[in-house]
């Protein structure tokens, strides 16, 4: 355990390193994970203002709260190993990783909790600027601040490890554009990133329920915004851990799997 703790800080030290160096692109993915949800407020409050002052029971101060706060959420659950792991394998610097005495996925962790580290400030500066410009209303109960916690988490773990276990299929094949694609349209839509579910077609809400989308974003999302009894947070919790043992049970069967046939390609 000491080891890997001397392992993480070696690595935040690292990772801390590489984004200064890389500031420009640094500014770019920051840059596009604001830009994203403030279109859709935009788009949303419009619409809301356009129809009599709501739609459904959202309102343009509860689509400004809505979208800030996904913003918040998705920066922290956002991961970019689906990107990378292709390019490590393609390429064949994966091997280099293997050769290390620990897991690789460590190090990924690592990268991925500095960036938000360096990150989230700036996010959080842009949406206190959001919440007073667009007068979001947020009324949340103090047993929901204390749940949202976990319930961002887990919602984390929850991402991470099912991406981490969909990006292993470059062991198979080495151009995965195409699933990656197809996992974000999936998300995009079964995630309430592209409006909440509550005002999606009945279909769209019942499978985001059984999937594993809606509890990454949505649910931590309704939850901080009011939106979620007590009794719907307890399913909620309970859903993320369902689905936390599931992506851990995947990821392991998938990494001793995909290990055995990796093939280092090559640029």
């Amino acid at each position: 355990m000491k080891a890997l703790i001397e392992l993480y800080i070696q690595q935040f030290k690292t990772t801390l390193a590489m984004m200064f160096q890389y500031r420009a692109s640094l500014i770019i993915w920051t840059a596009g994970q604001i830009l994203e949800p403030l279109v859709y407020l935009i788009v949303w409050s419009a619409v809301a203002s356009g129809t009599g002052g709501s739609v459904g029971d959202y309102t343009a101060a509860d689509f400004a709260a809505y979208f800030i706060v996904l913003m918040l959420v998705n920066q922290v659950t956002f991961t970019w190993i689906m990107y990378e792991f292709e390019y490590r394998v393609r390429h064949g610097t994966f091997s280099a990783t293997l050769l290390k005495p620990v897991h690789p996925i460590h190090s990924d962790i690592a990268d991925n909790v500095m960036s938000k580290v360096i990150t989230l400030p700036i996010v959080g500066l842009v949406a206190v600027i959001l919440m007073r410009a667009f007068n979001a209303s947020i009324s949340t109960p103090f047993w929901a601040v204390l749940v949202f916690i976990p319930a961002l988490f887990l919602a984390f773990l929850v991402r991470f490890f099912l991406e981490w276990t969909l990006a292993q299929t470059a062991f198979w094949t080495t151009r995965v554009s195409a699933i990656n694609q197809t996992y974000f349209v999936a998300l995009l839509f079964l995630s309430g990133q592209i409006a909440p579910l509550a005002l999606m077609p009945a279909p769209i809400q019942v499978v985001s329920y059984i999937m594993p989308f809606r509890w990454l974003l949505s649910f931590p999302v309704e939850l901080i915004s009011g939106r979620v009894s007590a009794t719907g947070a307890a399913i909620g919790i309970g859903a993320q851990f369902a689905w936390l043992a599931v992506s851990v049970v995947l990821l392991r069967f998938v990494w001793r799997r995909g290990v055995k046939t990796y093939t280092a390609v090559g640029a």
